[in-house]
């Protein structure tokens, strides 16, 4: 199968099947081009307004794919720059004569997408002890474990750089010497200021120690996780939706190797599975958050960021959820989980 027909799908496949199929090709866009001939695009964007919306997985994606899409022919390829730039598309099919798709032009092969400067503040959680990652974690506090050539922490900040992110906050606790040391001697191309979290405050109480710091939005990570997504469209949806807090959530699908029993009342067997799956979004440990969530805290308080995030809900407040696939997501809180993240980035460099 050629690259291109890699980006066919089916307008009858679910929308669990098209979140695969974009995963697998990384392009952010699928084409429903039956016998090669352009009908539809959907894309990741589509895909995840449809999550926020709570529809079902197993919708067709006909139901979100956009028909009768922008395209260009080889006479028209030249005008595909300020067609992608009047309306804000980054991929454009170019169709022959009798609009079958021989290529996909992307905005930034022609040089349409530029750095994205977001420039707002980032605060890392680092003060934990990594306990789940004993052994390493007997030696090296969790901030500093490598993954490859460097340290996690390093890694988490580089991502931010991407985009234009160069204020980091880390919280310090655990080994917080070692931490500031290994940075101490380190070249950098960012500011980095450490918090010292004296007394352990949960994954949320640490952001206490930094009133009267944070003026603007900022972005908010575990130090163990890894995202590869469009941190500059959390952003953006952020601000559009309004939210006080925005919780970057992963589509998770688990198989049961089993076949599940459902029981009626009486003890008799209601149904049965045979390896049923199941998807649901689960909390990655990122989030976008506006600066009055750290002013309303207590100094020192002790408690967990889903706990602020539940205050702030029964109060009335937008609490959001961006969602991203499961490959963009990487965990290293678990030893199994720190050497599949070891792999996938030896795989993708």
């Amino acid at each position: 199968m050629s690259t291109l027909e890699q980006l066919f799908i089916d307008e009858n496949a679910t929308i669990r099947k098209t979140l695969e199929q974009l995963d697998q090709t990384a392009k952010r866009i699928l084409l429903i081009a039956p016998e090669g001939k352009l009908k539809a695009v959907v894309t990741d964007g589509d895909i995840r307004r449809h999550l926020i919306r709570n529809g079902r997985l197993d919708a067709a994606v006909s139901e979100v794919a956009t028909y009768n899409p922008k395209s260009v022919t080889m006479e028209t390829r030249a005008s595909a720059k300020e067609i992608m730039r009047q309306y804000s598309i980054t991929a454009l099919p170019m169709l022959n004569e009798q609009g079958i798709v021989e290529s996909l032009l992307f905005a930034n092969d022609l040089e349409l997408i530029k750095k994205t400067d977001l420039a707002i503040p980032v605060v890392i959680n680092a003060g934990g002890v990594g306990s789940r990652l004993y052994p390493y974690t007997k030696i090296l506090p969790k901030p500093l474990i490598p993954i490859g050539d460097q340290p996690i922490l390093e890694l988490i900040m580089s991502r931010f750089q991407k985009f234009g992110c160069n204020d980091f906050h880390v919280i310090v606790n655990h080994k917080k010497n070692l931490i500031k040391a290994f940075f101490a001697d380190s070249p950098k191309e960012y500011d980095l200021h450490f918090v010292d979290e004296d007394i352990p405050l949960g994954t949320g109480g640490g952001l206490s120690l930094l009133k009267g710091v944070l003026n603007d939005t900022f972005f908010f990570s575990n130090c163990d996780i890894l995202i590869d997504a469009d941190y500059a469209s959390m952003y953006r949806q952020h601000k559009r939706d309004k939210n006080i807090i925005t919780m970057v959530c992963a589509l998770k699908n688990v198989v049961i190797p089993y076949g599940v029993i459902n029981m009626s009342e009486n003890g008799t067997i209601d149904s049965f599975i045979e390896k049923p799956e199941y998807s649901f979004l689960t909390n990655t440990g990122l989030y976008i958050v506006e600066p009055e969530v750290v002013e309303d805290l207590q100094l020192n308080e002790s408690i967990s960021f889903p706990e602020i995030m539940d205050r702030y809900r029964k109060l009335g407040k937008n609490v959001g959820v961006y969602p991203v696939s499961e490959k963009a997501w990487m965990d290293m809180g678990q030893l199994e989980e720190l050497e599949s993240m070891r792999k996938r980035l030896e795989i993708n460099e």
